[in-house]
């Protein structure tokens, strides 16, 4: 059979997943935090029939004569580029720069999260759409607990270190930091003007009917940005979140509060998609192109072996 074929039939099917890789980039020109695949191509592999020979003094020199057999999917890399932040007002936070919001499904035994957190599947996110659950965990828009630091309650409120836990808002006021004092009542609390700010910290005024205890300001904790050496070896694992493991090329990997030298946040916004519509378009046109010619080229192939089969009439 003609080498052509094989070759167009390879190049159909490149551009069939470029294609794919278009489509899903357009799909997704309004989704939160999207980051856009990019899509190369590479040759396939090649038949030699006569290799490249060095010349001698009674001979020239001779170049290498190969075959080749279309083309293949190269690389489908993500662009990781931070997109225009949206503002949507509420409990709503973009990053401002690199980094990633941490989530887990669940709630880990112990509460805290592992030194090595490659060895446990957390999940980490672009999109800041955060509340408060009914048990008073900080959860995203799907429902996974959100991590951060905690204030220390007995050394210095104004400090964020230590273990990364789900933050919570506590069910009193015992022994917990606020903008005047720390009380030890057992009342019960209510939050209510639950913010966030530009450093990540969470913040909430109290609501009761003892005087002493209403309208205080308190400290829920400071969200974890999590950074990595290589953010593009990261998994997509679809609903906006990346996954990373220890086997994976992510490289080495931190959890920050914002500010200083990690990326701050951008209280009351979402960061939109990353999708340019007019790039998406110009490439699915050169690949539709693509895909027609390597078409032709099989239709091309078919009537010459029409030819070949017509030779015996």
């Amino acid at each position: 059979m003609l080498r052509a074929m094989d070759s167009a039939v390879a190049g159909l099917r490149a551009h069939q997943n470029k294609l794919d890789v278009i489509g899903h980039n357009i799909a997704n020109v309004n989704t939160f935090g999207f980051k856009s695949q990019i899509y190369s191509f590479q040759e396939a592999m090649y038949q030699t029939t006569s290799a490249s020979t060095s010349g001698t003094t009674s001979a020239g020199g001779t170049n290498a004569a190969q075959f080749g057999y279309g083309a293949l999917m190269g690389t489908i890399a993500t662009d990781m580029t931070a997109s225009t932040p949206t503002y949507m007002g509420g409990l709503n936070a973009s990053i401002n720069g690199e980094g990633f919001f941490i989530t887990y499904t669940s709630k880990i035994s112990g509460g805290v999260a592992p030194a090595d957190m490659k060895k446990t599947d957390f999940d980490y996110t672009r999109v800041g759409q955060f509340k408060l659950d009914s048990n008073g965990y900080l959860v995203d828009g799907n429902g996974r607990f959100v991590y951060g630091f905690r204030p220390d309650k007995v050394q210095d409120p104004t400090k964020f270190e230590g273990n990364l836990v789900p933050l919570r808002a506590p069910k009193d006021l015992s022994g917990f930091s606020d903008s005047v004092s720390t009380s030890t009542s057992k009342e019960a609390l209510e939050l209510t003007n639950v913010q966030v700010n530009k450093l990540g910290e969470i913040t909430a005024v109290t609501k009761s009917d003892n005087q002493a205890l209403d309208g205080k300001t308190v400290s829920l904790g400071k969200l974890a940005i999590a950074t990595f050496q290589n953010p593009e070896g990261l998994t997509k694992k679809g609903q906006y979140y990346y996954g990373a493991t220890e086997s994976d090329n992510t490289g080495a990997f931190s959890a920050t509060i914002p500010g200083g030298s990690t990326s701050d946040l951008m209280a009351g916004y979402l960061e939109a998609s990353n999708v340019d519509l007019a790039t998406e378009f110009s490439n699915m046109i050169t690949t539709q192109r693509g895909f027609q010619a390597n078409s032709k080229m099989i239709t091309v192939s078919d009537e010459i072996l029409n030819e070949l089969v017509n030779m015996k009439r």
